[in-house]
């Protein structure tokens, strides 16, 4: 139910979050609800919680007060022991009337009431019809104009020859809205001028430029970094000329100089200098000796071990019609895999387990439990020559369920065979 859900959703969140909209509630307007959800009978209906599907039909006569006809449906069954069975199908039907509380902002909360009838189908054709009053509260999100989110929470009582029965019901849905009379646009008033700015005077250049490291060997670089405001071009002398206005470089001076860096702008100029001095190289050291390395004796080499057989634990699931212990043909070649396993490994042994549902007493599926076990021990002796003492069976009847006993695929899949076996 849940997937069902976001599938509903999830297209209009996609809308609702790539559009901006006024969202409110408007006069005059219909709207068209789609919805799923929950619904659960209170009390002596004696009938499982099951999904309810509906389509609710709408029209607000003013923002605050509107109108709903509803329809949805559930198909439920009755609980255990209770003889009911299973496809009984209950339809609701019923007008309603809406009070939306804040309706002109994006999340509206609701109450609702309403009048209806209720009909319920049980098994074999046995029909019963009530009068139904129902009550309750919900919220509406608007996404955009004409979308929203909607939860409702309704408590149903149906009513016939005196009887009075509970309902819960709990959903979620669309609102897609038609029509409305549309609020009148907000008139916006003209901005107001700009007021006349008189540009300041130009400021006055500033610029800093430095040298690392101050001092190096004649054919070692130096780096040169600068930086100025308020100008427009810039240039390094000597011998570099136009650079940007900040910035770095490396450089490799022939003797010691004095750069100069000269920055203009439109109120003026400014100059920095920088000094590096540069130095002869030293002698060179004398060549020290080769170095012979020894050569190293080769590398003894040891032959990989085999790998040894590995004995892979052998596992079988069976499933057996319901009071039935005879093994179906369909899974005689998972036998046979099994069988191919223990001829491989003589040494591996395990234990078949045997599986009931809960239909039936106990007693009796405690020993059909152990019947299918046997039935697929001997199969295995007698088909693949097992020795008998290598495998056991033991039958746990319905003490160890897979699933639920509630459906007839949880029943199916409580009736199997598990074993595992491993080498020791």
């Amino acid at each position: 139910m849940k997937k069902r859900a976001l599938l509903l959703l999830a297209p209009a969140m996609l809308l609702g979050v790539c559009t901006v909209a006024r969202a409110e509630v408007k006069a005059e307007s219909f709207s068209l609800s789609p919805y799923i959800g929950g619904y659960t009978f209170i009390g002596k209906d004696h009938l499982e919680t099951k999904p309810v599907y509906g389509l609710r039909a709408g029209y607000n006569f003013t923002k605050q007060l509107g109108v709903e006809a509803v329809f949805d449906y559930v198909n439920t069954e009755g609980k255990k022991n209770t003889g009911i069975g299973t496809g009984v199908d209950v339809y609701n039907y019923h007008l309603d009337a809406l009070f939306h509380f804040m309706p002109e902002s994006q999340f509206v909360p609701y109450l609702a009431a309403g009048f209806g009838g209720q009909s319920r189908k049980y098994p074999g054709g046995v029909g019963t019809d009530y009068s139904t009053f129902n009550y309750g509260l919900g919220a509406k999100y608007f996404l955009q104009d004409a979308l929203a989110l909607r939860a409702d929470v309704r408590h149903l009582m149906p009513v016939s020859d005196g009887e009075r029965l509970h309902n819960l019901e709990y959903t979620v849905g669309m609102d897609f809205i038609f029509g409305g009379v549309k609020a009148a646009p907000v008139a916006v008033a003209a901005p107001a001028p700009a007021p006349v700015v008189v540009p300041p005077p130009p400021a006055l250049p500033t610029d800093q430029l430095t040298v690392t490291p101050a001092s190096v060997t004649k054919g070692d670089v130096v780096t040169l970094t600068w930086a100025s405001s308020n100008a427009t071009s810039c240039a390094i002398e000597p011998g570099i000329g136009p650079v940007p206005v900040s910035g770095s470089m490396t450089v490799t001076p022939a003797q010691s100089a004095d750069y100069t860096l000269v920055c203009v702008g439109p109120g003026g100029a400014a100059k920095s200098l920088a000094k590096v001095d540069v130095v002869a190289p030293p002698p060179p050291a004398p060549a020290p000796a080769p170095v012979v390395a020894p050569v190293p004796p080769p590398p003894v080499v040891i032959p990989a071990p085999e790998p040894a057989k590995l004995c892979k634990p052998a596992v079988i699931n069976i499933k057996f019609d319901t009071n039935k212990s005879n093994i179906k043909p369909q899974y005689h070649d998972e036998l046979k895999a099994v069988g191919a396993f223990l001829k491989e490994f003589p040494q591996a042994k395990g234990t078949i387990e045997g599986h009931t549902d809960n239909v039936g007493d106990k007693a009796t599926n405690m020993k059909l439990s152990q019947r299918r076990a046997e039935s697929v021990r001997d199969y295995l002796v007698k088909n693949f020559d097992v020795a008998p003492d290598r495998i056991k069976a033991v039958g746990y009847g319905p003490t160890k369920p897979v699933a639920s006993n509630k459906t007839a695929a949880g029943k199916q899949q409580n009736r199997r065979i598990e074993s595992n076996f491993s080498c020791e």
